[in-house]
């Protein structure tokens, strides 16, 4: 399953860095607001140490990570939600993607410019979520229009559900609130109010910027989002973007790992990132494992065996029959799907297996 996730912030706040950092595309990176117009397109892995492994036991001709596609959109300024500076152009990107990386400015440096004058990732914060708050409210009052005639009549049972779905979205909009912070006490409603797609609906992971005496740590610019989200059905993470864009360029992995040692590191900013935005929308990975193709496939936590069979090609779900499952650690003990059958640790699984994160996975089906 594809998953976009889009990078979003004022100008000049590492948008574009992060962005070069993180895919294969090449974003421009200036010291001027508004030097990235379109919103430039591009790809990464996501890092999974257990595909290192397998490729080592199986010998695979050919290795398929996860993969996420990460959206940079032009940067925002205040009045974006009636069609400032790329405002409209900026709001229909994030429509499209599914989970938004919040880039916040959490570093001091005199060369490069910020549109407000002086450095407050708060403030920032606040200018997007206000701006998408309004795009918002304006989408939920004229979906209201629409559907209050039918839901009063009392005819239309799902349009008064609608509706009192939109009123609770509309109240939280009014006191400036995001419409993720609404929690609805039943899946329908929760799926009904999905299907809106309003921007401040989505996952959000907010990023801290910072300089590389803050890359560990943090600093009093991220004390202060953390105080400002900690509220909010939300993520944050710590990135050195220049930094990460130096590590990038190493040529060796040797040397990207005494890199991170130097600054007190386990990992990448970048790894974590694409990890936290993986878990955000709560995806996981199973595996397929044979001696053409080891390869990663992206499914939904809490998905059933059809589902997951799925995700490969249409046909797996609809003529599913069984799933033949190998937890990861088994494989790893025992070295191959064979050892793992010899050992009885291969299951057979029927249509109501929720599949686990790490299982490795082959599907009997007839169409």
């Amino acid at each position: 399953m594809a998953l976009k996730c889009g990078i979003v912030g004022l100008p000049n706040v590492g948008k574009s860095t992060l962005f070069n950092c993180i895919s294969s595309g090449k974003a421009q990176s200036a010291n001027f607001p508004f030097c990235t117009i379109e919103p430039n397109i591009g790809s990464t892995i996501v890092p999974d140490e257990r595909l290192q492994v397998l490729e080592k036991l199986v010998k695979p001709n050919r290795v398929v990570p996860a993969t996420v596609e990460i959206v940079d959109i032009a940067g925002l300024v205040k009045g974006a939600s009636k069609g400032e500076g790329l405002g409209n152009q900026f709001l229909a990107n994030i429509r499209e993607t599914d989970a938004i990386i919040h880039v916040l400015r959490c570093f001091d440096d005199p060369n490069i410019v910020h549109v407000d004058g002086n450095i407050n990732p708060v403030r920032d914060k606040e200018i997007i979520d206000t701006e998408l708050q309004i795009k918002d409210l304006d989408t939920v009052e004229n979906r209201i229009g629409k559907v209050q005639k039918q839901a009063q009549t009392g005819g239309d049972k799902s349009a008064k559900r609608m509706y009192d779905i939109l009123v609770k979205f509309r109240d939280a909009l009014m006191q400036g609130k995001s419409a993720r912070t609404v929690v609805f006490d039943n899946a329908e409603d929760d799926k009904m109010a999905k299907e809106l797609f309003l921007l401040t609906n989505k996952p959000v992971l907010y990023v801290c910027n910072v300089d590389e005496a803050a890359a560990k740590s943090g600093n009093s610019y991220v004390d202060m989002v953390k105080e400002a989200v900690k509220d909010e059905d939300a993520e944050m993470l710590i990135v050195a973007a220049k930094i990460e864009s130096e590590i990038a360029e190493l040529e060796s992995f040797e040397e990207r790992e005494m890199f991170l040692n130097e600054l007190g590191l386990d990992s990448s900013g970048v790894s974590r990132l694409i990890r936290k935005a993986y878990a955000l929308l709560n995806l996981e990975t199973y595996f397929t494992a044979g001696v053409q193709e080891v390869r990663a496939w992206t499914f939904p936590k809490g998905a059933k065996a059809p589902q997951a069979a799925g995700i490969i090609h249409t046909d797996f779900e609809k003529g599913f029959i069984r799933a033949e499952v190998i937890k990861y650690d088994d494989y790893v003990r025992y070295g191959s799907e064979n050892g793992c059958k010899e050992a009885g640790k291969m299951g057979i699984e029927g249509k109501e297996y929720i599949v686990q994160d790490g299982d490795i996975m082959h599907f009997r089906f007839n169409v």
